[in-house]
């Protein structure tokens, strides 16, 4: 017969084990296999590991929160943010204010914990790829690349350079010709160049912008004040407008005769209204050559075959019933079993929203995880939900259609 105090000594190393061994990297290593299944079943559709989607990224999230927090999250977020959690009021504005699912009674709390072991090991093989060292392939053989030298001047073609010499000396001899010029002319007009007559012709105000004179730019200034436009004190001179402005200002009549003439009357150019139409013209062809154009018109037909219909409801449980309920009734997302819509309730319009999705709203786009085939099936499928009337079905959103 066993001594009871043996019995007691085994039964401790029994026990210890057992803990050692439920610690162990095997076991958490299951229990992330099984936390992948339940996440890509209700959370990859808005998360990621190292990209913030609808929600945020999940890498390492569990050193930021810790394993408790994280488990009254995802059992029912919408709980802490009522209560004031800092940490859950923070990521609820961050992401458009879009509340998480409560999966408190989707999933049991072993399954909670198992899609915590499942980031922790996701994180840590993030972080063990960072850090493995990148080996440094070199080649004994291998000449390395030459280095960039810069180009002296002197070093140029010669063509390059007599071209620099060349243009230097041209530039700096038409500046000597009109200094020699100027100062040859005008000596010799004497006097003269102060007369109205050529002080107001071109010539003259050419001559005197030389000399500094701005008033071909600016126009006369008489200093002669009216003698009927005095009003409070506030006197106003006789002074002629600018030049240039006088001059911008015919411009515009002009243009306004013209651009008259050519759109109104004779009606040689295409008014805002038909240039819009041209444009809408031109979209509607280049969207029917780009499958990929959110614009593209569509003319798909509802599926009403049996086996299209099962399908787009796996896809639907599989990709969708996390935001809009299993039975179509709206939870994040809005309900699809009632007759308004946010976005267009025909199969086409249903179509497009799934394939391009409303990320400003937190609707992904499938077009990358969904094939055409798909992306219609689960539209005709959305479509075979109206009228069912589920319980606890969110309000009506959007437009009736």
């Amino acid at each position: 017969m066993i001594p009871l105090k043996n019995l007691i000594a085994k039964s401790g190393l029994a026990l210890v084990a057992g803990l050692l061994l439920a610690g162990s990297p095997a076991v958490q290593a299951q229990d992330a296999v099984a936390g992948k299944a339940v996440f890509n079943a209700n959370c990859a559709v808005c998360h990621s590991m190292d990209a913030d989607v609808v929600g945020p990224a999940l890498k390492n999230v569990h050193e930021r929160r810790g394993d408790e927090w994280l488990t009254k999250f995802i059992q029912n977020s919408q709980e802490l943010v009522q209560a004031g959690d800092k940490d859950a009021v923070e990521v609820f504005e961050k992401f458009n204010k879009i509340p998480m699912p409560a999966f408190g009674t989707s999933l049991s709390e072993e399954e909670i914990k198992h899609v915590i072991a499942y980031i922790k090991d996701e994180s840590s093989k993030t972080v063990e790829a960072e850090a493995a060292p990148v080996a440094e392939v070199t080649d004994a053989t291998a000449t390395p690349p030459a280095a960039e030298a810069d180009v002296a001047f002197l070093d140029l073609p010669p063509v390059l350079l007599f071209t620099f010499v060349l243009a230097a000396l041209i530039m700096l001899l038409t500046a000597l010709v009109l200094v020699m010029m100027f100062r040859l002319f005008i000596p010799m007009l004497g006097d003269s160049i102060y007369d109205e007559d050529f002080r107001s012709s071109f010539a003259g105000r050419v001559l005197f912008l030389l000399k500094g004179d701005t008033t071909v730019m600016t126009g006369k200034a008489k200093d002669k004040i009216h003698s009927t436009h005095d009003f409070d004190g506030i006197q106003e001179y006789d002074n002629d407008l600018p030049p240039w402005w006088k001059a911008l200002f015919y411009v515009t009549i002009v243009f306004g005769v013209g651009y008259m003439l050519h759109y109104h009357v004779f009606k040689t150019g295409a008014l805002q209204t038909e240039e819009y139409e041209m444009e809408m013209q031109q979209a509607a062809m280049f969207a029917a050559n780009n499958a990929d154009d959110p614009n593209a018109v569509t003319d798909y037909e509802v599926l009403t075959e049996a086996a299209a219909l099962e399908s787009g409801k796996a896809l639907y449980n599989t990709n969708c019933a996390a935001c809009h309920g299993t039975e179509g009734q709206g939870t994040v997302g809005p309900n699809l079993t009632d007759e308004y819509w946010l976005h267009g309730g025909d199969v086409n319009e249903i179509f497009k929203t799934v394939k391009y999705g409303v990320p400003a709203k937190g609707m992904v786009p499938w077009q990358g995880k969904l094939t055409k085939d798909q992306i219609l099936e689960v539209s005709s499928y959305i479509l075979s939900l109206q009228g069912t009337n589920p319980a606890n079905a969110k309000e009506p959103q959007g437009e009736k259609e």
